[in-house]
C-alpha cells in the first residue's frame, strides 16, 4: 500500500489583492494541488528534508487510517 500526502502553503507571487486565509489557500491546495507545487530547483538537504517529511506525513496518515479502521 503506498500513500502520498503533503501540501504546502507557499506564496507562488500572486495577486497581492488576494484577501484568503492560509486555510482557504491550503484547502484549495489539497482540492488541486498542480498549482501549489513549486517546480524549481532544490536548496542544498531540501530534496532529503522533503522525502523525509513525505515519509513521516504518510506514516502518520497510515496509523490514523489505522486506529479510525479499529485496528
Amino acid at each position: 500500500m503506498v500513500l502520498v500526502s503533503g501540501c504546502s502553503v507557499i506564496d507562488l507571487g500572486g495577486s497581492s489583492s488576494h484577501s484568503g486565509s492560509s486555510a482557504d489557500t491550503r484547502t484549495e491546495c489539497q482540492r488541486n494541488p498542480g498549482p501549489c507545487m513549486y517546480e524549481g530547483p532544490y536548496e542544498v538537504g531540501e530534496r532529503d528534508y522533503a522525502e523525509e517529511e513525505a515519509r513521516r506525513l504518510n506514516r502518520a496518515e497510515y496509523e490514523r487510517l489505522l486506529r479510525s479502521a479499529g485496528k
